[in-house]
């Protein structure tokens, strides 16, 4: 199953992200808030079997958001299927 990002809200220093499959069901969502020094990350996906693609879809868009601001320190807490995930958010 192809997951992709449908975004439901934007601004400057926050986003939510719908995660959608490629029949549109909704299966989790993504959100980001900015402060000066800090981003938090939250994350919740509902299906267990794709985890892996979970990781793939999010490592990048974290490290395009901290590119904007290089001093972030970036905290995250993400969920598949109840069980907390983890994954790389160093900076290049």
């Amino acid at each position: 199953m192809q997951i992709y990002f449908s975004p439901e809200f934007y601004k400057q220093d926050a986003q939510v992200l719908n995660i959608v499959t490629d029949q549109n069901k909704p299966v989790g969502y993504l959100a980001f808030l900015m402060e000066e020094k800090k981003m938090y990350v939250y994350g919740l996906l509902q299906e267990e079997g794709v985890t892996e693609d979970f990781k793939d879809l999010i490592s990048p868009y974290i490290k395009g958001l901290t590119k904007l601001k290089p001093d972030l320190e970036v905290l995250t807490y993400l969920s598949v299927g109840g069980k907390k995930i983890d994954i790389e958010t160093e900076k290049e």
